[in-house]
């Protein structure tokens, strides 16, 4: 796996800061595990940034206008997808996903990389903007940034972003309308493509029904028309899907999702958990909640009925119903974005980074990705200190647990963790907390739901990975934004109850 490029100069040190977290939200969507989401994250990155630079090296060495190239983001977006479909082709196409692996060999996968005018209209259309324009529009539409940081990456203020913005739109529309005439179509489609385009400029123009039942049919029309149609609020996906390709549209929500966090939208304001789901302070977020909250209680209460041994005593599973079980693999909540790690899985500097990292020890492999619980043997950890559960003497101590906390890579103002739990009781459902010292912040995390209030984390099982077997192992990542300093957070709890760390 190749290393990251160094960044040449400040502006690319900040485009490195501005990227990664996009590049790893959708390589992790590509991929089977959180370590294979990092390498081909690190793979694409590489490539992206060295096409980027031969764009630049072979404009200035010819004198004349660059060549026409999407803005950064969707390059390395796109690069992704480049570096999947390599990875199909020399065999480690196991660790892609699946569903990706099957749009990899389909016909779908060839129009992104086959005749440049059989492309998806909006990629062609993004392509042929000024690399500015674009910017702003993916950046706005898509990455969904408020106004205000956009203009503050382009240089432009708030008032003439939103202002840019609109004008922007209309361009965009522009070119993907000159590119869907220029698209070899059957003369059905040819038919309708001014119907079309006079349709698609008026927000109260319906659609007459014959071109309705076309566009229901033809997906070259479709695409187009999605595009064209800049009212509605489908432009963002028209952006995602065409520029993208597959997971376009997962990748869209996650960033949206994040955005959201990331500006407070549903933040209730009664001390509820930053960082939580956006929905969480809404009458249909609290529903969802109390009835999380009575599966767990009444789950625990069966297993209290049916587990009267020396070593039963549940954890506190209310705790865990804080959250949907939605997957939310790292996409939760990006605060900021964060300069490149290192291509490796152990903590290293780049070039604008110190090594001033507070990191443990590095005593445990990787964990295994997508938190899939492990049995290793003769890991029974009770002599930790374990705080017991409930003072009643018919119940022994909670599970007793212990913890390895494994800094995976540190930049300058973020970083990447895991964290590894081995239980020595069998788990249906659990939830982890520690308290950070330094004010590091979560920003995304996958395998588990966060949510943090100060420098105290709370960590929820997923659907998929609630079960662990006794003295299984489960795990979970994440990333993180930190300042000054970094130390490995303390006062690590499994259920409630004290976990030793080592």
């Amino acid at each position: 796996m190749p290393d990251l490029p160094i960044p040449q100069d400040a502006a690319e040190a900040a485009l490195f800061s501005e990227c990664w977290d996009a590049v790893l939200s959708y390589a992790d969507l590509c991929t089977s595990g959180s370590l294979a989401a990092n390498e081909l994250a690190t793979e694409a990155f590489a490539l992206g940034m060295r096409e980027a630079r031969d764009t630049d090296f072979t404009a200035v060495r010819s004198g004349g206008r660059r060549s026409a190239r999407l803005p950064m983001i969707p390059l390395l977006l796109t690069a992704v997808r480049t570096t999947a479909a390599a990875w199909e082709t020399s065999g480690v196409g196991h660790k892609l996903d699946p569903d990706l692996r099957l749009w990899l060999n389909s016909e779908k996968a060839t129009r992104y990389t086959g005749l440049p005018l059989q492309r998806p209209v909006a990629l062609r259309g993004l392509r042929d903007m000024q690399e500015a324009d674009a910017a702003l529009l993916w950046l706005a539409e898509v990455e969904a940034l408020p106004l205000s940081l956009v203009g503050r990456r382009l240089g432009l203020d708030a008032s003439v972003a939103a202002q840019e913005l609109e004008q922007v739109r209309g361009l965009f529309r522009d070119r993907c309308h000159r590119a869907h005439l220029d698209t070899p179509m059957a003369a059905e489609c040819r038919s309708y493509a001014r119907l079309l385009d006079a349709v698609t400029r008026s927000e109260a123009a319906e659609t007459p029904e014959d071109l309705s039942r076309h566009l229901a049919t033809c997906v070259q029309c479709a695409e187009a028309a999605a595009c064209l149609r800049l009212h509605g609020g489908g432009l963002p996906a028209a952006l995602a899907g065409g520029v993208v390709g597959w997971g376009g549209l997962a990748y869209l929500e996650r960033r949206r999702r994040a955005a959201e966090v990331r500006l407070g939208a549903g933040r209730p304001g009664t001390g509820e958990a930053d960082g939580g789901d956006p929905e969480e302070g809404t009458g249909r977020g609290r529903v969802l909640r109390h009835g999380l909250l009575g599966a767990a209680v009444l789950i625990s209460l069966v297993a209290l009925g049916v587990s009267m041994t020396p070593t039963g005593g549940g954890a506190d599973d209310t705790a865990a119903a804080s959250h949907d079980d939605r997957r939310p693999v790292a996409d939760p909540t990006p605060v900021s974005p964060s300069v490149h790690p290192s291509a490796t899985h152990k903590a290293s500097a780049v070039p604008s980074a110190s090594a001033t990292t507070g990191r443990p020890a590095d005593t445990n492999p990787d964990p295994e990705p997508q938190g899939t619980s492990t049995a290793p043997a003769g890991t029974d950890d009770r002599a930790t200190g374990a705080v017991s559960a409930s003072p009643s003497p018919t119940h022994s101590a909670a599970a007793a647990c212990r913890v390895t906390y494994d800094l995976v890579n540190q930049w300058t103002d973020g970083f990447q963790a895991t964290v590894s739990i081995t239980t020595s009781e069998a788990l249906d459902g659990w939830q982890v907390g520690w308290t950070f010292r330094d004010g590091q912040r979560v920003t995304q995390m996958w395998d588990a739901n966060v949510s943090q209030s100060g420098g105290r984390v709370s960590v929820d099982s997923a659907d998929y990975n609630r079960s662990v077997t006794p003295n299984g192992t489960l795990s979970f990542g994440f990333l993180g934004t930190w300042s000054g300093r970094n130390s490995a957070p303390a006062s690590f709890t499994l259920n409630g109850d004290s976990c030793a760390q080592g």
